[in-house]
């Protein structure tokens, strides 16, 4: 039996990877989570898990063969890092949700810093480096009701493309990682199979739907002036900064490369559940 611990199991990567794993046999899956009651995915073990709590992590990674580790986004997240892999079983292999292009970064950010701290753990690993979710589209935090109740996607790129990425492709990568051989030490970036512009995005999203969505272009600040408690502004601000300066527009084949089958188009996303 391999267990994994998978340390978000509600996010966007989480439940479609869950599912994956699951689904393997001989895979026994701990969903981690703050609050473990709310997990409710079958066959998985809801598992208590904070970053917040280091006290629980002993019985989370216990005899663990390897670790989904959803990186914090926060400043302290090296520390954090350090110290769970300081607990978890030298022959677990370890497998991060990164930031796509992340050798671009200064030296000192938090960001490059956790992998670092991976790398040297002293277990095996492999970097995921995803570019934007398609997921976006359909979570209330950022742009499902602006679409559905209004026609309009106010984002600000600045003229940028984004090769838009589905969550369930990057879980896919990482099921291959966590369970088959050959990904020790690799460095995924993981993308869409095209960068589109946020009008072309716009009338894909129009297409969908059957009524029409448009891209209404707004500066950075309007986009983070009204965001919910307990969102990471600042790691926002800077992701559309980076969409500002193109990181985003690069494409690459990795998902297939991995998994054996295409990148989702957000075409192909969009024509499954309604946003």
């Amino acid at each position: 039996m391999t267990r994994v611990l998978i340390t978000g199991v509600r996010g966007k990567t989480g439940v479609p990877l869950a599912e994956l794993l699951a689904a393997r046999p001989g895979v026994d899956v701990l969903g981690g989570s703050s609050d473990p009651s709310s997990i409710t995915l079958d066959g998985i073990t809801p598992t208590a898990f904070s970053w917040d709590d280091p006290s629980g992590w002993a019985a989370a990674i216990d005899d663990v063969d390897a670790v989904y580790l959803v990186r914090p986004d926060r400043a302290d997240a090296p520390d954090l890092v350090a110290a769970l892999l300081a607990e978890t079983p030298r022959d677990a292999r370890i497998v991060v949700l990164s930031e796509w292009d992340a050798d671009s970064f200064a030296p000192g950010s938090w960001a490059l810093r956790v992998e670092r701290t991976v790398r040297d753990s002293g277990h095996t690993w492999t970097m995921l480096r995803p570019s934007w979710f398609m997921q976006v589209f359909t979570d209330q935090r950022f742009y499902r009701d602006e679409i559905a109740e209004h026609g309009r996607l106010p984002f600000a790129g600045g003229g940028a493309t984004v090769a838009w990425i589905d969550a369930r492709d990057i879980a896919a990568v990482a099921e291959r990682a966590l369970l088959d051989e050959g990904h020790d030490g690799r460095i995924y970036e993981l993308s869409g199979p095209e960068a589109i512009t946020l009008p072309r995005t716009a009338e894909m999203l129009s297409s969908a739907l059957g009524r029409p969505v448009s891209h209404v272009e707004i500066t950075i600040a309007d986009a983070v002036a009204d965001l919910p408690e307990g969102f990471e502004r600042d790691v926002f601000v800077w992701t559309l900064r980076r969409v500002h300066d193109g990181v985003f527009s690069g494409v690459t084949d990795t998902v297939e490369q991995v998994t054996g089958h295409p990148a989702r188009s957000l075409a192909r996303f969009l024509a499954g559940p309604s946003v």
